[in-house]
């Protein structure tokens, strides 16, 4: 079996390199850098609160890699179980998170409650508003910048060929599978997978399979280098998604979240909207109120692609046979990384996936 993957962001290099490492001859094809698109662009966030529960028992399977990821990929991609505190601020975000646990007990995940004491005993300075909380041990936080090309070069380790600045690729139906042309020559096989993000939509387009998305881009901001005090990564329960933030261990604080996020324009990325940054700080300084005065070094957006009902299209191809799809993860899919690849080289490698992916399939959209 000779399998090529198109995009080289964290769900490409994953299965590329989870496709490498059970034997199967992969190509990897990326049109720019590797993980320079929404892998880049991401938060960082590894976490199971709040995920749809269609997807709980892939994110299951992804953290348990995350914990082995610097033995699997021979580099520390900076991941850190440092915990994951959702902090609540009123009722309406007290009942969604109670919901919400009750939901995912029996999915395998059991989450802390937190009264208003507890957690400005155990997290001062957190959230010193906030009535309860939510807190998740296990969960985390990894490096956005470093995880792409550390999945990309193990995979080279386990024998994969890795395609960057590729260009815009030309993909023909052939007797044998598929041809793709590129910048850097023309490749076959008689497997294709589309991980191209929100790039996605257009390649199964080609194949009879239209999906409703659109991109969008984060709203993404870090600030100077502060002494290191915040170790959970912090989020809100409010129904618009919230803020988000997490210090990492040079001392930056990293947050996100808290506005609308912005249409992908013409050049192929959405740009930081300052409109918005108002508003994004005051929620904030809500969850951390002693970064009211600390200085904002730099601000970014990106190219994320979602779907009409917020799922990602993962699976086999409903139209063609030797196809298979991994993109559209709306923004979520960072955590979700490691147990994509995987799970999507079991299913090419056997024809079945021990983990439910049958909710993320692409036939959701053909009527």
């Amino acid at each position: 079996m000779q399998v090529i993957v198109l995009g080289g962001g964290l769900m490409g290099t994953a299965t590329a390199f989870f496709l490498a490492r059970r034997g199967i001859r992969v190509r990897l094809i990326e049109r720019g850098y590797i993980g320079a698109g929404a892998t880049v662009a991401s938060f960082g966030n590894i976490r199971r609160t709040g995920r749809a529960l269609e997807q709980m028992a892939l994110a299951h399977r992804s953290l348990a890699l995350w914990t082995r990821a610097e033995d699997l990929l021979g580099r520390d991609v900076e991941f850190r179980a440092t915990g994951h505190l959702r902090l609540i601020f009123d009722e309406e975000g007290r009942a969604d998170m109670v919901r919400f646990a009750a939901a995912a007990r029996p999915l395998g995940l059991t989450l802390e409650h937190l009264e208003a004491a507890e957690v400005h005993r155990r997290f001062p300075g957190l959230g010193p508003t906030a009535i309860g909380a939510s807190f998740s041990p296990k969960d985390g936080s990894a490096n956005p910048r470093l995880v792409g090309p550390a999945f990309a070069a193990a995979a080279a380790r386990a024998g994969a060929e890795i395609v960057a600045r590729a260009g815009d690729v030309r993909i023909t139906r052939t007797e044998a599978g598929f041809e793709v042309d590129t910048a850097q020559g023309s490749f076959g096989a008689d497997v294709l997978v589309n991980c191209t993000g929100s790039g996605g939509r257009a390649i199964a387009r080609q194949f009879g399979e239209d999906v409703p998305l659109t991109p969008h881009g984060p709203q993404m901001g870090v600030t100077e280098p502060l002494p290191h005090r915040i170790l959970p990564v912090v989020g809100m329960w409010a129904r618009d998604g919230g803020a988000y933030l997490r210090q990492v261990e040079r001392g930056n604080v990293v947050f996100g979240g808290g506005v609308t996020r912005v249409p992908v324009d013409g050049s192929g990325y959405a740009k930081y909207d300052p409109a918005g940054q108002v508003t994004q700080l005051q929620k904030v300084v809500r969850l951390c109120p002693a970064l009211a005065d600390v200085a904002v070094i730099r601000n970014w957006s990106g190219n994320e692609g979602y779907t009409a009902d917020m799922l990602p299209v993962m699976g086999a191809s409903g139209t063609t046979p030797g196809l298979f799809h991994a993109f559209g993860f709306c923004g979520h899919g960072f955590q979700l990384g490691p147990g994509v690849g995987d799970a999507m080289a079991e299913l090419i490698a056997t024809g079945t996936c021990e983990t439910p992916i049958a909710a993320m399939a692409i036939t959701r959209f053909a009527a």
